[in-house]
C-alpha cells in the first residue's frame, strides 16, 4: 500500500518497527472519528504493547515523515484523538496498573488504563482509604493517558482540581523515539545509560528554561489565571516560582509534544461520609448565582443540569430515572462529604437555610442512599449523549453538537457569562443545552449547529468566533477541560497575545521540531469547520424495511440519518455498569463496540458511490459479525443507537442474491421447524441423543459444544394448558405463548396461565402468534414483516386488554419492532398493549395480589437484555420485590447466547466469554440459589454453565410463582 503524499509503503514501513498494525479499510473507518464533530482518516492503526514498541514505531515514522497520533479511549470532544498518519491505540494493550504505593500515595500506570479501573484498583488495594480523584463523566472508558493529554478534570474538580494536579512524573517518547522522563523539577533520560537521551534531555531543559525567561512577563499575566484555564500549553509551570515543573507543563499538550507511555499519579483519601444535595431552580442562571454561597461550604462537587437534559432522560428511560429530582427547570448537584456523618448533615441543613434566604432555590432534596445517588449522577454523566438528541417541551426533537463544549470562567463570573451567552445564542437563532461543572465555572454547552450545509457551517464559524470573544470578555478560557484540538485551536489568538502564541509555537518546536506528533493541535491549526464529519454526505436513497428515525427524531429518516446517531461518546467501551456492549467486553476490540460498528456504517453511507455498493460492504458485514443483537445499546447508549436494528436492516440487503450462512435457515427459520418437530418430537429427540447429533449440528452450522434442548410435542403443550382460556375473546388478559415456549418449555406456558388466573384474571391463551424475531435477527425482514403483520391483525381485537408474552425477547419485539416493521394503526395499537410477564406480575401485585404459593426468599436472576432495553432495567427486580422476594442477585449483562448467536459454531467461544461478564460469576457466587431465566437463550446458557437439569437450575418467573411449583422452588 503506497501512501499518497508520503511516497512510502506504510505497511512495509511499519512492519520494520515490529508493532501490531492494521491498514484495512474497516479499521481505518473505526479510527477516523472520536467524540468530536470531525472525521480524519488515518493511514494505519497501531497497537503497541509496551514503551519499546512506541519508541520503535515513532522513530520509524519520524524517519519517513509520517505523523503520529496517540489515542486512549477515543472520547475527545475537541478532535484531538484523530489525525492523518498513524494512530496509536494505547488502550488495547498498554492498560495495566503497574503498582500502588499506599505509603507514598502514588500509583504507577500505563497510559491506556481506564480512569474508573484505576480508582477501583486503588480502593481495593487500600481498603477504600485512597482513590484516584479525577472523574470526568467519561471516566468508565476514558484513559489516564488521554486525561493527561487534555488535562481532564471531572465532577469533583472543585475539591481535587485537574489531572495535572495529580501528576508526579511522566515517561515520554519524543518525536524521534527518544525516551525521557519529566518530573516536577526536571527532564531527564528514562535510561541514564542512554547517552543520546541524556544529551536530548539536557538540550531540551536548557531550551525550556530560556523560553520561560524570555516570556516570563507574558506567562505570569496571561496563563493560569482561573482554575479551569486549559486552553493552550501550560507554560506557567516552567516559571521559577513553580519549580520548573516540566511534567505539569506537558499535561494538556494533546500529544503534540510527546507521547506519554507511563505515569506516576498522586492518590487522595476517600471521605468516610457523603451526602448529595439536589437544589432545584427556575432558571440555570439563578443556579449559577448561588455557586459562590455553596463554595463557602467546601463541597466536593457542584454540578448543574438544565430541564432539556431531564426531559430527554424521562423520554428515553422513563420518569423513574429522575424520580428523586425536586420540581424545577434547572438543578445543582452539591456533593458534601467529611469524616463525620452528623457534621455533614448539619452542614447540609445550614447550606439549605442560606440558599432559601437568597430566594432563588425552589426546593432542596437530600439523597443519602448510594443507589439513588448513583442513578442521579448518571443523569449528569450522560449529559453529552442525552443532550445530543433533545426532547423539547413542545414534544419536538432537535440535535445538538459539540464545538463550544467546555468554555470556563471564574465561578463568580459564571452567572453573568451564561446570561450573555444566551443572548448570543438568540442572536444566531441557535439552541444551547447547558450542563457542567458550576463550582469550577466550566460549562458544557452543546449547540444546534447545522454542519451539513455550507450556510450552516458559515454560521457555526462566525458564532464560535463571537463566543470566543465573549468568554474572553468575561475573563475566561475557550477550553476548561477537553482541550483545544480541531474545535478551538484556530480561536486561540482571540484569547492570547501574539507573544504567547509565539511561545506556544516555540514550545512545540523544542519537543517536536519535525512536527510529526499530532500536527495541527494548538499550533498551526486548520479552520474549525474543516473536516467536519457531517459535511458532504451523499444524499442517496437508502430504502429500508424498518421505519428509521432521522437525527431530529422524525420517523421519516433514511438509513444514513439513523446511523449518525452515534456521536462517539464511547459508553459502549465501558466494562462497568449496564449491559452494552457484550462483544466489546469479550474482545476489547474497537470493531466490536457499538461505536466501532456505527463508525464503519457512517463511512459506508459517506463513501458509497451507489446504494448497492454500500449494502454490499464487506467492512460492515465484518463489523456486525459479533453483534449479539441484544438491543442494550438502545437503552445504555446515551444517544439511543439501535445496532440490532441496523444489523438486521443491513443483513437483509447484504444477503439479497447471496447464499446465506446455513444457520440463518436452521435457526432463523426455527419457528417453522418447531411446527414440524412438535408433531414428531420423540423421533427428533431420539436422533439428537444419538451419534447422528454431531453430524446434524455441523450440517446446520451449529456448535457441538452446546447441549440442545429437548423438543416438546403438541400433546405436552395441550396437557400444560389443559385447554383453558383458548377461545378468542374469552378473558380479560391475552396470554401469548411464543414459539420458543411452545417448542421447548411448555411447562412455562401452563405456569404462566395459572399465575395470571391466580390473580383473578381469565386468560385467553394464544399459540397462533409469532413475533418473527429469528427472522429479524438474521436479517430476513420480508419474512419477519409477513409474520408480524399477521400477528398484528390477530391481536388487534378492538379491546385494550393487556397482551402478556411469556418470552421477554418476543415481548420486546412486539412492543418495539412491530410498529417499526409494520407501520399501521393496528400495529401501533397492539404494541401499546404488550407487556412482558414480569410487567404483568408487577401490575397484579399493584392491585393487591399475593401469590398463593410463597416464592423463594432469594433468587439469582439473569436480566434479559431485550426486557432491560425495552421495558426498563429494573423490570425484573420490581416484579420480584413486589411478590416479596427479599434477596435478589442480578446478573446484569448479556447471557451470551442471544438467540441464534451462541448456537452458531463460529460464535461459541465469544458466547462463553460473554457469559463470564455477569451470568457465570453470579451462578458461582451462590450455586444453590434458585436461578431465574425468563428468556429461552438465558435458560440454555444457565443450563450449560451449571450442567444441572433440576428445576431450580433455571426457571421462568412464572414457575416460581406457580401454585403447583415443585417444593424446591419455594425455599
Amino acid at each position: 500500500m503506497t501512501v499518497v503524499g508520503h511516497g512510502v509503503d506504510i505497511g512495509g514501513l511499519l512492519d520494520t518497527a515490529g508493532v501490531e498494525i492494521d491498514t484495512t479499510s474497516r479499521r481505518l473507518a473505526e479510527y477516523s472519528y472520536d467524540a468530536s464533530n470531525y472525521r480524519v482518516a488515518p493511514l494505519a492503526v497501531a497497537f503497541p504493547r509496551d514503551p519499546g514498541d512506541v519508541s520503535r514505531l515513532v522513530a520509524t515514522c519520524h524517519r519517513a515523515g509520517v505523523p503520529i497520533v496517540a489515542r486512549g479511549g477515543g472520547t475527545s470532544m475537541a478532535g484531538n484523538a484523530i489525525g492523518r498518519g498513524v494512530v496509536l491505540d494505547l488502550s488495547r494493550h498498554m492498560n495495566r496498573v503497574v503498582s500502588i504505593d499506599a505509603a507514598s500515595r502514588t500509583a504507577v500506570v500505563e497510559p491506556g488504563v481506564i480512569l474508573a479501573d484505576l480508582a477501583q484498583a486503588v480502593e481495593q488495594s487500600t481498603g477504600n482509604l485512597l482513590t484516584f480523584a479525577p472523574d470526568p463523566s467519561s471516566r468508565n472508558r476514558a484513559t489516564v493517558g488521554g486525561s493527561i493529554g487534555n488535562d481532564a478534570c471531572g465532577n469533583h474538580s472543585v475539591r481535587y482540581g485537574r489531572t495535572g494536579d495529580h501528576v508526579v512524573s511522566l515517561d515520554l517518547v519524543l518525536d524521534d523515539g527518544t525516551r525521557l522522563t519529566a518530573t516536577r523539577t526536571a527532564l531527564q533520560a528514562t535510561d541514564p545509560t542512554d547517552v543520546a537521551a541524556v544529551g536530548r534531555a539536557s538540550e531540551l531543559s536548557a531550551g525550556l528554561k530560556a523560553l520561560a525567561t524570555d516570556y516570563m512577563t507574558q506567562f505570569r499575566l496571561e496563563l493560569g489565571r482561573i482554575p479551569r484555564q486549559v486552553s493552550g500549553f501550560h507554560l506557567a509551570n516552567l516559571l521559577p516560582e513553580n519549580g520548573f515543573n516540566v511534567a505539569r507543563a506537558l499535561v494538556g499538550s494533546e500529544g503534540s509534544c510527546a507521547i506519554v507511555v507511563g505515569a506516576t499519579m498522586k492518590l487522595v483519601e476517600v471521605p468516610s461520609s457523603a451526602l448529595l444535595l439536589i437544589v432545584a431552580y427556575d432558571d440555570i442562571v439563578d443556579a449559577a448565582r448561588d455557586v459562590m454561597t455553596i463554595l463557602q461550604y467546601s463541597p466536593a462537587a457542584i454540578e448543574g443540569i438544565d430541564e432539556q437534559i431531564v426531559a430527554t432522560m424521562k423520554a428515553r428511560r422513563g420518569p423513574d430515572s429522575v424520580s428523586e429530582l425536586p420540581v424545577g427547570r434547572a438543578w445543582l448537584y452539591v456533593d458534601l462529604d467529611g469524616e463525620d456523618e452528623v457534621a455533614v448533615s448539619a452542614q447540609a441543613r445550614k447550606l439549605q437555610s442560606d440558599l432559601r434566604a437568597h430566594g432563588r432555590a425552589l426546593d432542596c432534596h437530600e439523597v443519602r442512599d448510594p443507589a439513588e445517588r448513583k442513578k442521579l449522577w448518571r443523569v449528569r454523566e450522560d449529559g453529552a449523549g442525552l443532550s445530543s438528541r433533545l426532547e423539547l417541551p413542545d414534544g419536538s426533537t432537535v440535535t445538538s453538537w459539540p464545538g463550544w463544549e467546555d468554555s470556563a470562567v471564574a465561578p463568580q463570573d459564571l452567572a453573568d457569562y451564561l446570561a450573555d451567552f444566551r443572548l448570543l445564542l438568540d442572536q444566531y437563532r441557535l439552541i444551547g443545552v447547558m450542563y457542567g461543572h458550576f463550582g469550577a465555572g466550566c460549562m458544557h454547552i452543546r449547540i444546534t449547529f447545522d454542519q451539513q450545509t455550507s450556510q450552516g457551517r458559515e454560521v457555526m464559524s462566525t458564532f464560535l468566533t463571537a463566543a470566543a470573544r465573549l468568554v474572553v470578555k468575561h475573563g475566561g478560557t475557550l477550553s476548561g477541560e477537553h482541550g483545544d484540538g480541531r474545535a478551538r485551536s484556530q480561536l486561540l489568538p482571540e484569547m492570547y497575545s501574539p507573544a504567547v502564541m509565539e511561545a506556544f509555537a516555540k514550545f512545540k518546536g523544542l519537543f517536536d521540531p519535525t512536527n510529526v506528533l499530532n500536527p495541527g493541535m494548538i499550533v498551526d491549526p486548520a479552520p474549525v469547520t474543516e473536516a467536519l464529519a457531517l459535511a458532504d454526505i451523499p444524499a442517496l436513497p437508502w430504502q429500508t424495511t424498518f421505519v428509521l428515525h432521522d437525527v431530529n427524531g422524525s420517523g421519516s429518516g433514511t438509513f444514513a440519518d439513523a446511523v449518525q446517531r452515534c456521536i462517539g461518546v464511547g459508553r459502549c467501551r465501558s466494562h462497568g455498569s449496564g449491559v452494552m456492549c457484550p462483544s466489546y467486553r469479550a474482545t476489547g476490540d474497537e470493531k466490536d463496540s457499538t461505536r466501532g460498528r456505527a463508525r464503519v456504517l457512517q463511512d459506508m453511507v459517506r463513501g458509497a458511490r451507489t446504494v448497492e455498493q454500500g449494502w454490499a460492504s464487506e467492512d460492515v458485514r465484518e463489523a456486525l459479525d459479533l453483534c449479539l443483537s441484544c438491543k442494550a445499546c438502545t437503552s445504555d447508549c446515551p444517544t439511543g443507537v439501535d445496532m440490532a436494528t441496523y444489523k438486521a436492516e443491513f443483513f437483509d440487503h447484504y444477503y439479497r442474491g447471496r447464499v446465506r450462512p446455513i444457520a440463518h435457515y436452521s435457526l432463523g427459520w426455527l419457528p417453522r421447524w418447531l411446527a414440524v418437530t412438535s408433531r414428531v418430537a420423540p423421533l427428533v429427540n431420539g436422533v439428537m441423543s444419538s451419534p447422528l447429533r454431531s453430524i446434524g449440528l455441523r450440517i446446520g452450522g451449529l456448535t457441538t459444544e452446546r447441549p440442545l434442548p429437548r423438543f416438546a410435542s403438541k400433546r405436552q403443550l395441550r396437557n400444560e394448558l389443559q385447554s383453558h382460556g383458548t377461545e378468542q375473546g374469552d378473558g380479560d388478559v391475552v396470554l401469548v405463548v411464543d414459539s420458543f415456549t411452545q417448542g421447548f418449555r411448555p411447562e412455562v406456558a401452563g405456569a404462566a396461565r395459572r399465575v395470571v388466573e391466580d390473580a383473578g384474571h381469565r386468560a385467553e391463551v394464544r399459540t397462533d402468534v409469532c413475533c418473527g424475531l429469528t427472522w429479524i435477527s438474521t436479517g430476513q425482514l420480508r419474512q419477519a414483516r409477513k409474520r408480524l403483520f399477521r400477528s398484528a391483525t390477530a391481536l388487534d381485537d378492538g379491546t385494550e386488554r393487556p397482551i402478556v408474552v411469556t418470552e421477554p425477547s418476543c415481548a420486546a419485539t412486539l412492543r418495539r419492532d412491530l410498529p417499526e416493521l409494520v407501520d399501521t394503526p393496528a400495529a401501533h395499537r397492539v404494541a401499546r398493549r404488550v407487556r412482558s410477564f414480569a410487567e404483568q406480575v408487577s401490575a397484579q401485585s399493584d392491585r393487591g395480589w399475593t401469590p398463593s404459593a410463597a416464592p423463594p426468599s432469594s433468587v439469582t436472576v439473569q436480566t434479559h437484555c431485550h426486557e432491560y432495553a425495552v421495558f426498563g432495567a429494573t423490570t425484573q427486580r420490581r416484579a420480584l420485590e413486589a411478590v416479596g422476594i427479599e434477596k435478589v442477585r442480578e446478573a446484569t449483562g448479556c447471557c451470551g447466547v442471544a438467540g441464534n448467536f451462541g448456537f452458531e459454531r463460529q460464535h461459541y467461544d465469544v458466547s462463553m466469554a460473554v457469559a463470564e461478564q455477569a451470568l457465570a460469576p453470579a451462578l458461582r457466587a451462590d450455586p444453590d440459589a434458585v436461578v431465574l431465566t425468563d428468556g429461552f437463550s438465558c435458560h440454555m446458557q444457565a443450563r450449560k454453565l451449571t450442567g444441572n437439569a433440576a428445576p431450580s437450575a433455571s426457571s421462568h418467573l412464572a414457575q416460581i410463582l406457580d401454585p403447583r411449583a415443585p417444593q424446591e422452588l419455594h425455599r
